[in-house]
């Protein structure tokens, strides 16, 4: 009788146990559903008050892109669409942001093949910035145009980290020269200066005007940080695409018009260049 007992009472023990296991598993699936629902009505509150909030880009704000193909005076004609995505995330003096991912839309508007006396022009425009299928208008100047080699240099360690070292933290030196020092860590200029501070994908700096340059420096009076991704401070005219140069960079009249040029041969700007456009209405 003892016997039967314990076997019952084990068996009780084995049923009261299954059953509880499996009230912990609807407990855990229950909260699991939950949390996803709220992330995405979360998701979805965010992204439609980005969508109602249309905000409107300052003058001088920096929009730091990627081309999505590549230009060339040769092969492409008027009217050719670009697409350039935004590559960091891009802080607003609202306290919005427009997101990575967002892409900045235009179109060539002129091409001038090379000849005997000259050489060749491509002329661009940028005229909206598209975030959740909304676009929304703008104009902008180039400051500063990179060929994807010189994004690659830019984002490899100057030094191979040592073992245990996170990769977030090693040190790579931005096109134009200034130094980051990590995920975190101070962006510093050619004099050791800090010019702001590294983050994760790109860096947030205090834009700064270039010496013997037309490029200025921060157009707001409270000269606040913005998003470079892989270009220093002072940044200015074309890096890694010998013999390219910024003929119009758009910012004075004709405003917002774009020309480079090429003396020797065709203009070609590879696809995976990087820009960086200046917002100017």
């Amino acid at each position: 009788m003892a016997g039967n007992h314990t076997c019952n009472h084990r068996r009780l023990r084995t049923k009261n146990l299954k059953h509880r296991v499996q009230q912990i598993a609807v407990v855990l699936l229950l909260a699991g559903e939950v949390l996803s629902a709220h992330g995405q009505t979360t998701h979805k509150q965010a992204k439609n008050k980005y969508q109602e909030s249309s905000p409107v880009i300052p003058e001088g704000i920096i929009l730091p892109v990627r081309l999505h193909r590549a230009l060339n005076s040769r092969k492409d004609h008027e009217g050719t669409e670009i697409r350039a995505r935004v590559m960091q995330a891009v802080p607003l003096p609202s306290g919005a942001s427009i997101e990575e991912g967002a892409e900045v839309l235009g179109h060539i508007s002129q091409v001038k093949a090379r000849d005997a006396q000259s050489g060749a022009r491509i002329t661009i425009r940028f005229e909206q910035l598209q975030v959740h299928g909304r676009q929304i208008p703008l104009s902008a100047s180039l400051r500063a145009l990179a060929g994807f080699m010189e994004v690659h240099a830019a984002q490899t360690p100057e030094n191979s980290p040592g073992i245990g070292t996170p990769y977030n933290w090693t040190t790579t030196r931005l096109i134009g020269g200034d130094e980051k020092y990590g995920v975190g860590g101070v962006v510093t200029n050619s004099e050791g200066e800090s010019v702001g501070i590294g983050q994760d994908g790109g860096v947030l700096t205090h834009v700064r005007a270039r010496a013997g340059t037309n490029c200025r420096g921060s157009l707001d009076a409270e000269d606040r940080l913005q998003a470079l991704w892989v270009f220093s401070a002072d940044a200015c005219g074309v890096y890694g695409i010998e013999g390219l140069k910024i003929a119009h960079a758009g910012k004075t009249p004709p405003m917002g018009e774009i020309v480079l040029e090429q003396q020797q041969g065709d203009v070609r700007v590879p696809g995976a260049s990087a820009l960086l456009l200046r917002v100017i209405r």
